[in-house]
């Protein structure tokens, strides 16, 4: 028996630390999880679509959604805005399907104060040392802005008690793994099914 409405997971963790692959990964695994689709202001590149890459906005239309407290985060960036809408991941919620989001640390501490429900989890790197071989591997950014990212994840590495789980990145077919494990986890707890049991009692 599985409750009626789908969680909300929010996986979360320092620049570097690997989010996009763990989360490439997980969804080649798992095909009943929805993909929390943000909202932005930038203009649609070539082949994107609305509703499927991003909803698009206009900078009016996502400030009064920002006014009217309808995004679970929202950051800008090089003049545009971008954000998780609330009605989406509720209605996705409501149909009874998982959604996972993938973000920042910022963004995932936003949409834990407005949807307090979710599931957090915090990506871990197996060492600072590799975090910042990661980092530099990119081969897209200064020394100094290398140093400055490291000095990031180390304050949000502290922010990592505000979790609910926490998982190790030191291999990703295993870091997935132990977050399927997660999802199986809370679709167990009590809490979430107790409420279906007792109207199977009162049926009876």
């Amino acid at each position: 028996m599985m409750d009626e409405n789908g969680i909300l997971f929010v996986l979360s963790g320092p620049s570097g630390v690997g989010k996009g692959t763990v989360r490439k990964k997980l969804f080649e695994r798992a095909d009943d999880l929805a993909y929390s689709i943000s909202m932005t202001t930038r203009e649609r590149r070539a082949g994107e679509q609305d509703g499927v890459d991003y909803f698009y906005k206009t900078h009016e239309q996502f400030e009064k959604l920002i006014a009217d407290n309808e995004l679970l985060e929202h950051a800008r960036f090089v003049n545009n805005y971008y954000g998780t809408p609330r009605k989406y991941v509720e209605d996705t919620l409501a149909a009874g399907k998982d959604i996972f989001l993938e973000i920042e640390v910022q963004g995932a501490m936003q949409v834990k104060e407005n949807f307090p429900k979710g599931v957090f989890i915090f990506l871990f790197p197996p060492s600072l040392e590799e975090l910042k071989d990661r980092i530099m591997s990119r081969a897209t950014e200064s020394p100094d802005a290398v140093l400055k990212r490291l000095k990031e994840a180390r304050s949000e590495i502290e922010m990592m008690d505000a979790y609910d789980y926490v998982v190790v990145n030191d291999d990703v077919e295993r870091a997935v793994t132990k977050i399927q494990s997660i999802i199986q986890s809370e679709h167990c707890r009590r809490e979430r099914i107790a409420k279906q049991y007792k109207k199977l009692l009162e049926d009876g």
